[in-house]
């Protein structure tokens, strides 16, 4: 594991693991992942009209919570193992305690993750986000709600890399996974995240 990068944004604060994991057990987690989750193609509200999200998703979480964005609330499926220990490892590294992950598949460029911010209101005032990318390389973009004078960042998240994002981010920053016409590897992104219960 490398040691973390500090990015201190206007009103947030990202640390970013670009080595987290090496590369072989990366690939064996992507393959595990791959095979393993419950991996389904949801339909959100949008504008008034009902999309399917232009990637896969599954959720798991500790009994009872569930999860809702842009008109979806998520049933959670039961932890596996590997989820299990990749969790207990991601907390021990971050000293942040989770009790779910929403992962998605990325099954090309084509599908992405458009800007939003992860600030439901099941994530309390301070949401603390870590997100563990595998497999493909994808391009990961930030800009400031209101701050057009504030350049946006852009990071590349590569297989086996952690970032975390913690503080106020979520409130002032937006963040996506754009589309790229270049041929990517498939790539599955595990987010970290303490819900609240109902």
């Amino acid at each position: 594991m490398t040691d973390p990068e500090h990015i201190c944004l206007e009103g947030g604060r990202l640390t970013f693991w670009r080595a987290w994991l090496d590369a072989g057990e990366a690939e064996a987690l992507f393959d595990t992942f791959e095979r393993e989750l419950a991996w389904e193609q949801s339909r959100i509200r949008l504008f008034g009209s009902e999309k399917l999200i232009p990637r896969l998703n599954a959720w798991y979480a500790d009994d009872g919570l569930t999860y809702t964005y842009s008109g979806k609330t998520f049933q959670p499926n039961p932890w596996t193992a590997t989820l299990t220990d990749v969790r207990r490892r991601i907390e021990e590294t971050t000293g942040h305690p989770f009790n779910s992950v929403l992962a998605n598949l990325y099954r090309d460029g084509q599908d992405s993750n458009g800007w939003h911010s992860d600030n439901e209101p099941e994530l309390g005032r301070n949401p603390v986000i870590a997100s563990l990318s595998l497999g493909g390389e994808r391009k990961f973009h930030l800009k400031h709600r209101a701050r057009k004078d504030l350049a946006p960042l852009h990071l590349t998240l590569p297989s086996g890399s952690l970032l975390l994002m913690t503080g106020e981010t979520q409130h002032h920053w937006l963040h996506q996974v754009p589309k790229t016409r270049r041929p990517v590897p498939r790539r599955i992104n595990l987010t970290f995240r303490r819900v609240r219960s109902s």
